[in-house]
């Protein structure tokens, strides 16, 4: 494992690389067999279930109800709303026939012919058609308003450039779909939902976020609005980190989905979609991560103190043994997770090395002369800062500690984005920084023209309109065109 972690590319040297190889060495996923998707291991996929968790509690506070729709859609559905068909038609994957047959040449199994589908099906990309052809059968009265639903599930987009976590052909996530009496209700849960969004972002992973609306060109495909939440990462780059979307009466309309209101009149409901999928994961590791491996915010550690001992003999790991076990039984019973590493088949030195590149938060480390002393080693994994501290009452300063952590990584992200983010107010001075990275706030003249050149000219894309933009007198950097505020500009993932 040492010599592993020599060999994990520096973030200055190659920051794509490092992210790479930090995703595998750290035992959090790996290619599979098919092409462009994952294998999440389970360190990994254990830190998405702590996101999962919160999330759907988080969820579940503001009135919603999880349920589960097919993976599989009719092609048909797809083509009923425009927009939406346009948006997601070049990564869609059909499913043709229903049975394979042995080959008569004796060269395996191929596709029985006569098995072709009536209609093909398409493997979801999203679920917008699927659950607003459900939603018709559900909804006929304003009684039944507002239907406030969320699946966890996983979606197929035929991704043609694939890495880990970041952009799969597959991947986990969960998508809201809520139906509304009013267009007013509709916009509030959008809004709501992005500041859910914001909340766990930060408070949960550390995550300081942009809350902000998308232009037209970025825009959720159906959408009329759509709302995100934008992250910095290490290298200047931003993540698209959530998304809220306000779908109007589109789609209640492809599918007519109709309620009669409290005048006993006919009217079409009106829509919100929402979700955040294991890129989430990618932006974990790439927000807090070091040269030494992954930086985990305690609040999602899968294990967020470990305790190693050291020993000469199996007399001295006895006696630690009895020593630990009544700290570890007090660290459960204040909800921390913790695990105790007295397997014998690995040195110390590669446990702490092993802790380190998995972003444990907190290491402990004892031995018989610690005990002797009443004291014991503890190391933060954010600053590598090592400590002696009194073995009465460790559980309480771990405690005060997993919360210093989670804060300083916070607080430590937050000053890194403040220090790259500039305001530009010429082409010039917008070329110069963009090849510099980080979040450009420059005036813009509002149209898609005017965005696609930009794009095409620097690979920069507008990341949102923040909401709290104040509104500002100026000049698009582009065209010299009046503007009245400032937007976010970045290159991105």
């Amino acid at each position: 494992m040492a010599n592993e972690l020599k060999d994990l590319t520096k973030r200055a040297v190659n920051y794509s690389q490092w992210y790479n190889e930090l995703v595998v060495k750290a035992d959090l996923a790996e290619q599979s067999a098919v092409r462009g998707c994952m294998v999440i291991k389970p360190y990994g996929y254990a830190i998405w279930e702590k996101m999962q968790r919160q999330l759907d509690d988080m969820f579940k506070a503001t009135g919603v109800q999880n349920a589960y729709f097919p993976l599989l859609i009719p092609k048909s559905f797809l083509s009923r709303e425009a927009d939406h068909v346009e948006g997601f038609a070049k990564e869609c994957a059909v499913v043709t026939h229903y049975r394979l047959k042995n080959d008569p040449e004796g060269k395996g199994v191929v596709v029985d012919p006569e098995a072709r589908l009536e209609e093909e099906l398409i493997i979801r990309p999203t679920s917008e058609t699927i659950i607003w052809n459900t939603y018709r059968n559900w909804i006929s009265s304003y009684r039944d308003l507002p239907l406030l639903v969320n699946q966890w599930a996983n979606v197929f987009r035929w991704e043609m450039r694939t890495r880990l976590f970041l952009r799969t052909a597959e991947f986990l996530w969960q998508e809201g779909h809520t139906a509304h009496a009013t267009k007013e209700e509709a916009q509030a849960k959008a809004i709501e939902m992005l500041h859910v969004y914001g909340d766990f972002a930060e408070k949960y992973m550390a995550l300081p976020v942009v809350k902000g609306v998308k232009t037209a060109n970025e825009r959720f495909a159906g959408a009329l609005e759509t709302y995100t939440i934008e992250a910095m990462m290490q290298d200047g780059k931003a993540l698209q980190s959530g998304t809220s979307h306000f779908l109007g009466q589109n789609f209640a309309k492809a599918f007519d989905v109709k309620f009669i209101n409290k005048e006993n009149q006919l009217e079409y409901v009106w829509a919100t979609s929402w979700g955040v999928s294991t890129r989430l994961m990618g932006a974990l590791i790439m927000t807090h991560s070091d040269d030494n491996g992954l930086v985990l915010p305690p609040h999602l550690a899968p294990i967020q103190v470990v305790i190693v001992p050291v020993y000469k003999n199996a007399e001295q790991l006895r006696e630690v043994d009895a020593c630990v076990a009544p700290i570890v039984e007090r660290f459960k019973a204040m909800g921390i997770s913790v695990k105790y590493d007295n397997a014998d088949n690995k040195r110390p030195g590669f446990k702490f090395a092993d802790y380190e590149l998995k972003g444990v938060p907190v290491r402990l480390v004892i031995g018989a002369r610690d005990i002797a002393n009443g004291t014991i080693e503890v190391m933060r994994r954010d600053t590598l800062e090592k400590s002696s501290e009194p073995l009465q009452g460790i559980e309480n300063r771990v405690s005060s500690l997993l919360e210093e952590i989670q804060q300083n990584i916070y607080q430590k992200a937050l000053r890194h984005r403040e220090e790259m983010t500039f305001k530009v107010d010429t082409w010039e001075e917008f070329k110069e920084q963009i090849e510099k990275g980080g979040f450009i706030l420059a005036h813009w003249d509002g149209t898609t023209e005017t965005e696609e050149k930009i794009k095409e000219e620097t690979k920069a894309t507008i990341r949102c309109i923040p909401l709290d933009a104040p509104e500002e007198e100026g000049r698009c950097i582009y065209t010299g065109k009046p503007s009245k505020r400032r937007v976010i500009f970045a290159r991105n993932y």
